[in-house]
């Protein structure tokens, strides 16, 4: 029974990651640069997308696909309210996005008019590190009232980073967390991670945040 079972989830991924492959492709000749963005449920995932299109416009083209398990267009309409083309995906109740779920947002998105496209994925710390979507990166925001001890206690999706983005530090004066053992423990997983320290209330560290993506792009655009 053990083995069937791992069997099933191995031809899951990888018939995932079949789907994540193409996805890469269609970005990739489109030209749309793609952040695959993790986060806790209430982590300021929304609101760290609406940072960075008020840093980034309106030099750079975004779109937005938001991932919800519930069929609501909250985050999706916030998007939209500032002008940028986002689609909203129901998940049915799962858990996370896959790859399958992003192909069919893709096509909903003039992808050609895109130059970065942002996923929020699911609010989970758990299952959407097993699903690569065939974005470029991997991005989590981490926020200081979740404490310090998700990186010990959620290694996988810490391992599988290419940028952390710690949210909310204009609260670190009113709760105990420790910022040393939480970059110990994202060290300890993922050396020398690319980390933005940032709040969104006051704008801190979004500037430098901003200016990475830039470069980011730019050499995404020269490859």
């Amino acid at each position: 029974m053990t083995v069937n079972r791992v069997q099933v989830v191995e031809n899951i991924l990888n018939a995932n990651d079949q789907v994540a492959q193409l996805n890469r492709q269609v970005l990739d000749q489109a030209g749309a640069f793609s952040i695959n963005l993790m986060a806790s449920p209430g982590a300021g995932k929304t609101s760290f997308i609406l940072k960075t299109i008020q840093a980034l416009r309106p030099e750079v083209n975004i779109g937005v696909v938001e991932g919800d398990t519930a069929p609501v267009t909250i985050d999706a309409d916030k998007i939209n309210a500032v002008g940028m083309p986002a689609v909203q995906i129901n998940t049915g109740g799962e858990c996370h996005l896959d790859a399958v779920m992003l192909k069919a947002g893709l096509q909903q998105l003039s992808l050609s008019e895109i130059d970065l496209l942002i996923v929020e994925n699911v609010g989970n710390l758990i299952c959407p590190a097993a699903f690569d979507l065939g974005t470029h990166i991997n991005l989590l925001v981490a926020s200081i009232p979740e404490g310090d001890d998700k990186p010990y206690k959620y290694p996988n999706i810490y391992r599988g980073l290419d940028v952390l983005v710690i949210n909310k530090t204009d609260l670190l004066p009113y709760i105990d967390f420790r910022m040393d053992y939480f970059r110990q423990g994202v060290e300890m997983l993922n050396p020398g991670l690319t980390t933005f320290a940032v709040s969104c209330k006051t704008g801190e560290g979004i500037d430098a945040w901003a200016d990475w993506l830039r470069g980011r792009l730019t050499a995404a655009k020269q490859v």
